[in-house]
């Protein structure tokens, strides 16, 4: 699902560029040249980012903007713009929970840059947001939803492994629930009175990581004022979870090799180890074998990981989940009697979840939001899941050479008849035609033996 933003700035000339550039990295963009039309939209829309000029002629400021937004929806994440540089207005924007600020005229790559750091900020504060709600209170695997038997699988693995030290390696695709499985792993276990820490590996720069993991020594570099702990020393006595763990730096690597081995850790500038006691869970989407292979994870660190592998399947392959986790979210975000219409029921079922359960979870939050009445309908769901991709389409029909889109438009009348079993009224509503316009289409394209309507 593609980032929403909404641009706010009085200057038509910035709302196009920043149209045009924004769109070319597939955002969906709203723009508006007013504060009070931004409060509007926001309102009546779901949106990922705000970008907003400080000063507007008449109104409410950027600043008081931000102050607005925030109201509405704390978890905004709001980037400001100004052709007015002004430290102290930088520095009362942070305060105000901005997230970024940016100064006119800038550099194409810079306000690029920014968005995407925005956006990510964005994206873990869902995640976090979902594993907070998914964990709190939990101390059973049942509570890991999915009626599949992959699922029934992963719950009766957490069980038998739950008791023991060993160290274990999640493995599934983004957005699975790796972390979620850790902490069951923890909560389950010996250790669920100690601390759980959670490492971002890939999130944390080369030169930062080693400190953050096993601390450092005052001194021991330029801005180290103090002694630092690190996170395996936090998580003594509990457990420690090591996502994306396949990013980790080759010199990182050996460390970590180390502290699983001799149970110690050398923190940086030191020259005394200290001996840690902590289980360790790691979590990667990728193929440790593949990065073995090409040199890129050490072999042996990898054995040291893959004591107990745990795998998630992704979310395509146990479609008898997708309903049961969707309902899960509409609970969460919905009111009570809010409902999915037959209509999105079958998209959700037949869309191939690429994001898995986050994807999906984000996916039913704004469908709640643009919803205007307690039944979700087909149209407040997200466009990429109401239309079957061309990929999906491609493998309906088996074109010559590239596909026209006059066999692109034949395979997807073709699919939307078959899962909607011939209820042409419901198809037609899908593919948003007129029934007259579908029936026309079915002569064009000799669809006529398809599933007649019942009733």
């Amino acid at each position: 699902m593609n980032a929403h933003i909404l641009v706010v700035d009085d200057e038509a000339s910035m709302r196009e560029f920043l149209t045009i550039a924004l769109g070319r990295m597939g955002y969906e963009i709203t723009t508006v040249d007013s504060s009070e039309a931004a409060i509007e939209v926001f309102g009546k829309e779901a949106y990922d980012l705000v970008l907003t000029d400080i000063r507007m002629p008449g109104g409410l400021t950027g600043v008081e903007l931000l102050q607005r937004l925030k109201e509405t929806d704390p978890a905004i994440e709001v980037i400001l713009m100004t052709a007015y540089a002004s430290v102290d207005t930088a520095v009362s924007a942070i305060q105000l929970d901005a997230t970024d600020y940016i100064v006119k005229p800038f550099p194409v790559e810079e306000i690029k840059l920014k968005v995407e750091r925005a956006l990510e900020k964005r994206t873990l504060f869902q995640e976090n947001r979902y594993l907070r709600q998914a964990v709190e209170g939990r101390t059973a695997p049942e509570n890991i939803l999915g009626a599949s038997a992959s699922m029934a699988e992963l719950r009766e693995m957490i069980e038998k492994v739950a008791p023991a030290t060993s160290t274990v390696l999640v493995t599934g695709e983004s957005g699975t629930g790796k972390e979620l499985v850790a902490r069951a792993l923890h909560k389950l276990g010996s250790r669920a009175g100690g601390p759980f820490v959670t490492v971002n590996c890939g999130a944390i720069p080369e030169g930062l990581l080693e400190s953050e993991l096993f601390g450092h020594k005052k001194g021991s570099f330029t801005g180290a004022i103090q002694d630092k702990a690190g996170l395996f020393r936090i998580a003594d006595t509990g457990t420690v979870f090591l996502d994306e763990i396949g990013d980790t730096p080759p010199a990182i690597q050996i460390k970590l090799l180390r502290a699983l081995q001799e149970r110690e850790i050398l923190p940086l500038g030191s020259t005394q180890p200290v001996k840690v006691d902590v289980r360790v869970v790691a979590a990667t989407n990728i193929s440790l074998d593949e990065s073995v292979g090409n040199g890129t994870f050490r072999e042996d660190l990898f054995y040291r990981l893959n004591v107990v592998p745990i795998h998630i399947a992704p979310l395509r392959e146990r479609s008898e989940d997708i309903m049961l986790l969707a309902e899960h979210f509409l609970a969460i975000f919905g009111r009570k009697t809010m409902t999915f219409s037959n209509e999105a029921v079958t998209a959700l079922k037949n869309y191939p979840w690429p994001g898995n359960v986050r994807e999906l979870e984000n996916a039913v939050e704004s469908a709640v939001v643009l919803s205007d009445s307690t039944l979700v309908k087909l149209s407040s769901l997200p466009e990429g899941i109401r239309q079957p991709s061309v990929e999906q389409l491609g493998a309906l029909s088996e074109p010559v050479g590239p596909p026209t889109l006059e066999s692109i438009e034949k395979a997807w009348i073709s699919w939307v008849l078959k899962e909607t079993r011939g209820v042409r009224k419901t198809a037609a509503d899908i593919l948003g035609i007129d029934p007259s316009t579908l029936h026309r289409k079915m002569d064009k394209y000799g669809l006529r033996n398809e599933p007649a309507d019942e009733g």
